[in-house]
């Protein structure tokens, strides 16, 4: 049996920066709507923040899910 270490530290590589942008994107959501949250406690809107929050809400999810399709086909 002969590992290939150049595909293997490939995947890895993919693996990593994709997980980083993931939770880099999750935070920004979470961040949008904390700051709706503040918005709304000072009687002002949000609601650029918010639909960014979703925005990056739905682009995790897809992420996600475009994940899931390549694992089963």
């Amino acid at each position: 049996m002969k590992i290939d270490w150049a595909a293997l530290g490939s995947v890895f590589g993919i693996s990593l920066v994709v997980t980083v942008a993931l939770v880099a994107l999750f935070t920004l959501g979470i961040t949008g709507l904390s700051r709706r949250e503040r918005a709304v406690a000072a009687g002002g809107s949000a609601g650029l923040a918010v639909t960014g929050a979703y925005a990056c809400f739905a682009a995790c999810a897809a992420a996600v899910g475009y994940g899931i399709y390549l694992i089963v086909a």
